[in-house]
């Protein structure tokens, strides 16, 4: 293949772009370029930026919002739809797909949810002033701890990858459930039934083979969205259920594409070129033919997936970061950081992950329910549960949802940093140190040799 210079100035660029770790440098320049200018002589002009209001008319009706809740439930609807579709992709034939293998990373995700929350309302009980905040702590960033076990590269086995990916797709169902349940204000039924009705469109076109990312990101938008947004249940959860309607089928299975693609690579070794830089009207037809084919033999999800996914790591998040990140340090920050709330959140992310992730697996291996996969070991799964403490996006989301007060929002936003910070460098340093032990026999391998 002919290498233009562009090519090789866009190198590094594509490279960057590439790279598993990206989307969580990209996520933290954009949440500290928030905390610089959040505390310096510009904050005014940074918080009135997020109040702008912006709106559309819509036959004759006028839908405003503010850039921040335009940030907050539009694009991070598209985020959540992302998630929907990888939650979709891994229940039909991933790892959610073997309820054996996915029982210990989703009982995990589970367990690493609900003890923060109870560590949480130890410290703000229900029905007080602050305990709505329960669910702040409850999420893992998927992206942040994604990118922090890709630094380790090699070091750290794929195995646990997998196994933290799991986790966090779990927590991230856990979490859409808690908002559509927990943080969805007076609902507006009437509305309600349009998006029910747009859904079941979606469905409906599922089922009689529609495959255009086009209708449904019409229908989807359109009409679920909207409805979701006016009723009053969160309008991300309209992205989650959409990613429910898209196809996960073939048109054309693997042998048929092959054979397929063999006849149309025939057909264009045949045809004769015209000995110019264009090519010929039978060429480009044949060429045509290989793209549509290519088309039918992928599944619109997964399509829609890759292609949507740099969308949400480069853009959407880092722009979310940027739009909720902009916490003020308080003056008297000794007393800040003995509020309630910024206890609660920072005990729950720092303490209450790895606590809960950790004792459920002990739990599903003493009982003899679960077992690790091959290749890892308890010291991997330690340093996993520590870097689930990075909340991040989620726990900021939320935490915008839970609390009214400025104040336990603030505190909140500091307590989600400062957790992220420690769980992410204490992570890190566990994993890199549990590499450096000798090669040993998975702690499943053990058990199995001690039964035998």
């Amino acid at each position: 293949m002919r290498k233009d210079p562009i090519d090789r100035l866009l190198r590094p660029f594509d490279h960057f772009m590439h790279h598993q770790a990206t989307g969580g440098v990209l996520l933290f320049m954009g949440a500290m370029a928030a905390m610089v200018l959040a505390n310096s002589p510009w904050r005014e002009a940074y918080h009135h930026l997020w109040d702008v209001p912006v709106g559309l008319d819509l036959g004759g009706h006028r839908l405003e919002r503010s850039l921040h809740h335009w940030v907050n439930d539009g694009l991070m609807a598209l985020f959540f739809f992302v998630v929907g579709l990888e939650l979709k992709r891994e229940v039909v034939g991933g790892e959610l797909s073997d309820p054996r293998k996915a029982l210990l990373p989703v009982a995990a995700g589970f367990g690493g949810m609900l003890v923060p929350a109870l560590i949480y309302a130890l410290l703000n009980p229900p029905g007080s002033f602050t305990g709505s905040g329960w669910g702040v702590p409850m999420a893992t960033d998927i992206a942040f701890a994604l990118g922090i076990m890709a630094l380790l590269g090699s070091k750290v086995p794929t195995a646990l990858k997998v196994f933290l990916t799991t986790v966090a797709i779990a927590d991230d169902l856990g979490s859409v459930l808690v908002i559509a349940f927990f943080y969805t204000s007076d609902i507006g039924w009437n509305y309600l039934a349009i998006g029910g009705g747009a859904l079941a469109v979606m469905t409906v076109a599922n089922l009689v083979g529609v495959r255009s990312a086009v209708f449904y990101g019409v229908v989807g938008i359109g009409l679920l969205w909207t409805a979701f947004l006016l009723s009053g249940v969160h309008a991300t959860i309209a992205g989650v259920l959409a990613a429910f309607t898209i196809p996960v089928r073939t048109k054309l299975n693997e042998a048929q594409f092959l054979s397929r693609l063999r006849e149309l690579t025939a057909r264009f070794s045949r045809q004769d070129p015209n000995g110019l830089p264009t090519l010929t009207e039978e060429q480009l037809q044949t060429i045509s033919s290989i793209k549509l084919s290519a088309a039918h033999a992928e599944t619109p999800l997964q399509r829609l997936e890759q292609g949507l996914h740099p969308l949400v790591a480069f853009v959407i998040l880092p722009v979310f970061a940027f739009a909720n990140a902009g916490v003020e340090l308080p003056e008297d920050i000794p007393s800040a950081v003995q509020g309630t709330v910024f206890l609660g959140v920072l005990f729950g992310l720092v303490i209450g992950k790895p606590v809960g992730i950790i004792l459920t697996c002990w739990l599903l291996m003493r009982t003899g329910a679960a077992k690790l996969s091959a290749g890892l070991r308890w010291g991997h799964l330690v340093g996993m549960s520590i870097l689930a403490g990075v909340g991040f996006t989620m726990s900021f989301f939320v935490n915008e949802l839970a609390f009214q007060n400025e104040g336990s929002i603030q505190q909140a936003k500091l307590a989600i940093i400062l957790a992220s910070v420690i769980a992410g460098i204490v992570g890190y340093l566990w994993l890199r140190a549990e590499a450096g032990r000798s090669p040993a026999k998975s702690d499943s391998d053990r058990s199995e040799r001690k039964k035998a």
